[in-house]
């Protein structure tokens, strides 16, 4: 079995998805399909930069989706194959789960894009900057994480945000909790702390003037059933029902992404082979995260997607 999965912010860089516009007017068709749903000139940012433009969460987030979505358009329209009938499950990570959900027709592109540009609005928007943070644990799980940050949060949030896999998790909340918690990490046993290059506190409940942003704009523009089950991030489980979809892409804004258990999850339902589209950020946390053997693959260029075709 199958698994088309979408990686999150932290994935951008200058340069993205040109060499592939070049290569096919699919990929192109997408990146203006976006630019004209924003009402901005994305594309041109994503492939000139600046990068300081770029990395603003309101412009990375739909900037991410697009890259990988025009990955998979290209496989599937010049490639002649059909996420349905070559995928089994789709999961992303963080606003990986709206580029997911388009990719199995729950969303329409224009409405994605515009759904992340929302997101990315409504996260910036939600805590003044300098107010929170976030940081990488390396070399810790996730229950000595939680610890560690329940004894930093000294009546301020600290959470555990993202457990991206076995020997990695990101913790988020007050700024001067979390430079706490990074300070404590030697009495935990964790290996270092890393205060991430973030321009706000995600994943955290400092974030709830962002869910309900999105609260409002799913309101307004409901999911679709999808093509194939989505495993979510915050309950790591298969989810096909759109009132469910809308419930918890809410829930998410807010809530920690499960990522590892939903490695778990998808292996525990017969997925042996990973493909992630724009990016090779995933991968790695899949090969940590799984019990067994599995496969990964990373699909950005031209090259990776004719190479992919010959083992669909």
């Amino acid at each position: 079995m199958r698994a088309f999965i979408f990686p999150g912010q932290g994935s951008q860089a200058v340069g993205m998805g040109k060499a592939l516009a070049d290569a096919s007017p699919v990929a192109r068709e997408v990146f203006q399909e976006v630019d004209d749903a924003l009402g901005q000139k994305l594309f041109r940012l994503m492939t000139e930069g600046p990068e300081d433009q770029l990395v603003l969460t309101e412009n990375a987030q739909p900037a991410i989706m697009a890259n990988a979505i025009a990955t998979l358009r290209v496989l599937e329209k010049e490639g002649g194959v059909t996420l349905a009938a070559k995928a089994d499950y789709v999961a992303g990570h963080s606003l990986g789960e709206y580029s997911a959900l388009c990719a199995a027709g729950a969303f329409d592109l224009a409405t994605t894009a515009r759904l992340l540009k929302t997101r990315g609005q409504a996260m910036q928007a939600a805590v003044p900057v300098g107010i929170g943070a976030m940081a990488a644990l390396l070399g810790a799980d996730i229950e000595t994480a939680q610890k560690l940050a329940d004894a930093a949060a000294e009546g301020e949030i600290c959470t555990v945000a993202n457990d991206n896999d076995p020997s990695q998790v990101v913790i988020s909340g007050h700024k001067g909790a979390v430079e706490r918690a990074v300070a404590l990490v030697k009495d935990f046993g964790i290996k270092r702390g890393v205060l991430l290059p973030v321009s706000a506190p995600f994943h955290c409940p400092l974030m709830q003037p962002a869910a309900d942003a999105m609260a409002d704009a799913l309101r307004a523009d409901p999911p679709s059933a999808p093509l194939v089950p989505v495993v979510a991030n915050v309950t790591a489980s298969p989810v096909s029902d759109p009132g469910m979809i809308r419930d918890i892409l809410v829930q998410q804004v807010t809530g920690r992404v499960r990522w590892r258990e939903s490695v778990g999850a998808m292996e525990g339902v017969g997925v042996t082979r990973f493909v992630e589209f724009g990016g090779k950020v995933l991968s790695p946390m899949v090969k940590r995260s799984a019990s067994g053997e599995v496969e990964t693959v990373s699909v950005i260029s031209m090259d990776d997607i004719e190479a992919l075709l010959k083992t669909l």
